[in-house]
């Protein structure tokens, strides 16, 4: 393989086109790859700092020195046991809400095609609260539960929208008729639960990394190192899926079915999520639109979505937890709050176009 030449093409966008000889096999955009290493560098400053504040204050210094094993015990203790994992939890599932939220907005080629719109996310948060309210089950049995629900969702909005093939427009409105049915369902099972039950699930219901460890961290990773090379696989066919069906079929992408393995896979991110910090709401809604205007491209991308999504939920969970100390809010709360404000503007936006 030749190494990287680098060209102007794409309407004046530098990229790095990488090939044997003539041939081309790939290109990587110079843009893009800067903002995703900004970023992540932001995203990784800011846990630094998030990491050594609270009642007992660790230098940044420190901190990494603890990441790499060189500090005190009581140091490693505060920085590797209680707060690191929680920082690495704020990063992959923020990281997994952006990816989502770029497949589906990239399907239904709207930037309103968020799973928390199109009720995917509420499905899956109606299957967990299933589980926990009926059978009492654990952190597997609701990541089950909280799957089969955004699946089952997933599945009838498909259905209800598929009119001689599926168009985005119209799987939104399905989506949100759906969602506010199972919204409504959802308040019926904690209204309908014990106390205590009805109590806990309320609590995970607005959507909160509070108490979670290095035990919800391994499966998180094990789930997405099988998740992100399928995805890094079916992304090539995301552009021609925008394109229509048809044109998709003329480049030789079978349509249906690269859609729903699309879909599988992005409800599969939201019950990852789900399952264990409850619904984390907008994140999915943000992340590809504003990473899509930092990079300039014309549609939406998987990782600059996912590097955005890790920072706003970094973001987030650092004032749920700094904005009212000693009190530590849901995450949830936080994140609504600001992209309630996103959503507004999307749709003032959305309204002038028409």
């Amino acid at each position: 393989m030749t190494p990287g030449r680098r060209g102007t093409v794409d309407f004046g966008r530098r990229l790095w086109i990488f090939g044997v000889k003539d041939r081309v096999d790939g290109r990587i955009d110079i843009r893009t790859v800067a903002v995703c290493a900004a970023l992540l560098l932001v995203t990784a400053v800011i846990a630094v700092v998030a990491i050594g504040t609270g009642d007992y204050y660790v230098p940044p210094n420190e901190v990494l020195a603890a990441v790499f094993g060189d500090a005190s015990r009581i140091t490693e203790i505060i920085v590797m046991e209680w707060r690191f994992p929680r920082v690495v939890l704020a990063f992959l599932f923020g990281g997994a809400l952006g990816v989502s939220g770029a497949v589906f907005q990239s399907l239904t080629r709207n930037p309103l095609g968020s799973p928390d719109i199109i009720g995917f996310a509420t499905g899956a948060y109606t299957g967990a609260l299933v589980v926990i309210l009926t059978l009492g089950g654990g952190y597997y049995q609701t990541g089950a539960g909280a799957l089969v629900g955004g699946l089952a969702t997933a599945a009838a909005v498909y259905l209800l929208a598929y009119k001689r093939g599926v168009q985005g427009f119209r799987l939104i409105i399905v989506g949100i008729a759906v969602s506010a049915m199972l919204a409504s369902i959802n308040t019926w099972l904690v209204v309908e639960a014990d106390l205590d039950d009805a109590i806990a699930a309320a609590i995970w219901g607005a959507g909160s990394l509070n108490g979670l460890g290095w035990a919800q961290v391994w499966p998180a990773l094990a789930v997405s190192a099988v998740i992100a090379p399928c995805l890094a696989v079916l992304s090539r066919r995301l552009p021609m899926l925008e394109m229509g069906d048809d044109a998709a079929r003329a480049l030789g992408v079978r349509a249906e079915p690269t859609r729903l393995m699309l879909v599988f896979l992005g409800v599969a991110l939201i019950a990852l999520v789900t399952a264990a910090a409850g619904p984390i709401s907008f994140v999915a809604l943000a992340a590809p639109q504003l990473a899509r205007r930092l990079t300039g491209t014309s549609g939406v991308a998987m990782v600059p979505a996912a590097c955005m999504g890790a920072l706003l939920l970094v973001v987030s969970d650092v004032v749920a937890q700094r904005a009212f100390a000693p009190t530590q809010l849901p995450v949830g709360v936080v994140t609504v709050s600001v992209g309630g404000a996103y959503f507004v503007w999307l749709l003032a936006r959305e309204g002038r176009m028409q």
